[in-house]
């Protein structure tokens, strides 16, 4: 199978290629630079030079492979809202372009923002919510079900944690506790966070693409809810900085979200595609120090 890869180079699609290659399948990635192609081709994938503004490069790519996995996205809060418009006219096109072929096409989203309540791959996300533009992107990637493409969402928790990881939400966090001289927790620590390791991640868009049936929706979640004041207490253990409460206004727009209690459950994800999550959890990645040597 030949799989093209937007985002092929990226912490997700590093993870997923991986997957593919082990499995014997070709691997496509567009890469917008000559180090994000060199670590693809490293891997033992091909690669495509150019962005997500370049619709008629990734429609033909499509358009030649069997499978899409559509993992690229460029977070600028300055142009957010052209970014998501312009993601939503590509998929239009990839639409028109495999409209009929049955061919799988699986993107990433996040799970729900619930507050106290376990979101459900069942739950709807929120436009109002604090990335809710995306959510138009979400809509169409499972509007192309409707289109004769077997498409699917994959919905990630706020850690996508591992080995190697200096992106995400974690790595962000301890930055900033460094900066405070803090393990920083919001109110008493127990709202929960969701997680999942890397290598569970990439397993479940290569079942995803495999065999997630159209218009399915997917949670990438290992762990329903981790409690951040035991998150704090593993980087105090580990950097020698105190835990403590504080003002999520210290923590700028980070202050909301560190602040969230936001479960999620993939119940129904381990069932649908049966999915075993196995890495190591959230609190074993950061005892072992990825996040804070």
């Amino acid at each position: 199978m030949r799989v093209f890869i937007t985002g092929a180079s990226g912490w997700i699609g590093t993870a997923l290629s991986k997957e593919l290659l082990a499995a014997g399948h070709e691997v496509v990635g567009l890469a917008r630079s000559q180090a994000s192609a060199q670590k693809i081709q490293a891997l033992g994938g091909s690669v495509v030079l150019g962005d997500m503004d370049d619709h008629d490069l990734i429609v033909a790519e499509a358009s030649q492979a069997d499978a899409v996995a559509h993992l690229a996205f460029t977070l600028d809060f300055t142009e957010f809202d052209a970014t998501v418009e312009n993601e939503v006219t590509l998929l239009g096109k990839i639409g028109t372009a495999l409209a009929g072929s049955g061919k799988a096409f699986v993107a990433a989203s996040g799970t729900p923002i619930l507050e106290g309540r376990v979101a459900t791959e069942d739950d709807h996300l929120d436009p109002s919510g604090p990335a809710g533009a995306r959510v138009r992107t979400a809509n169409a990637v499972l509007a192309l079900a409707d289109r004769g493409i077997r498409s699917a969402l994959v919905r990630m928790p706020r850690s996508v944690h591992g080995e190697g990881d200096r992106n995400g939400l974690i790595a962000m966090l301890v930055g900033l506790d460094r900066q405070l001289g803090t393990a920083a927790y919001v109110g008493d620590g127990q709202n929960r966070w969701p997680a999942v390791h890397i290598s569970d991640a990439g397993r479940l868009f290569f079942l995803a693409l495999e065999k997630a049936p159209a218009g399915s929706v997917l949670h990438a979640v290992g762990e329903k809810g981790v409690p951040m004041r035991d998150v704090a207490d593993v980087i105090a253990a580990r950097t020698g900085m105190p835990a403590a409460g504080v003002d999520p206004g210290q923590l700028g727009v980070f202050g909301a979200l560190l602040g969230g209690d936001q479960p999620a459950s993939s119940e129904k994800t381990r069932q649908l595609v049966d999915w075993k999550p196995t890495g190591p959890t959230l609190l074993e990645d950061l005892e072992a120090g990825y996040y804070t040597n």
